[in-house]
């Protein structure tokens, strides 16, 4: 009934039981009388609004038949998640690399690096060096950079396309 926590990883675990609960057309307060716990606290699960501990995964995994650990591996995947994402936001790429005048639009010490991703991407795909691009690329890694290029669509530069099909085989 639950699916394979591979296949799950990264998402909440209160998502994962909602869809569970559906399924089966259980309530979240039949379930919470079922487990010996309170209402709210699996309303505020259901709503992602808090995690599962370990006396809760035992509770869970009992009523549905999986292992003991099953809801604290997919929170523990979830908190993982959650904080890699947040990542980015609090790093950036090696700024010695990167010329400050490819960003003359804007006041380059206050950059989102993570917000901005795809509009940084571009402005260094457009009119950024070797060096840049690299940098970029390991900042940001492959998969994102690549995913990045193939959405944008309005780019007439030249030189856009030049470094996009020089660097296509790195990603």
């Amino acid at each position: 009934m639950l699916p394979e926590i591979s296949k799950v990883k990264g998402i909440h675990p209160g998502a994962i039981l909602k869809r569970a609960l559906k399924k089966i057309g259980l309530k979240n307060n039949e379930l919470a009388n079922s487990i010996g716990e309170y209402a709210q606290t699996i309303s505020a699960i259901l709503n992602e609004k808090r995690g599962i501990n370990p006396n809760l995964s035992i509770k869970l995994g009992k009523e549905f038949g999986v292992e003991y650990d099953y809801f604290m591996v997919l929170q523990a995947s979830y908190e993982v998640k959650k904080l890699q994402l947040k990542k980015p936001n609090s790093e950036t790429p090696d700024l010695k690399k990167i010329r400050k005048s490819l960003f003359w639009d804007t006041h380059f010490n206050t950059i989102d690096w993570a917000k901005n991703r795809k509009a940084i991407i571009k402005r260094i795909f457009e009119r950024g060096n070797d060096i840049e691009i690299k940098e970029i690329i390991a900042f940001y890694g492959k998969k994102a950079v690549s995913k990045e290029l193939k959405n944008i669509k309005n780019d007439f530069l030249p030189s856009f396309k030049y470094n996009v099909n020089k660097y296509n085989h790195v990603l």
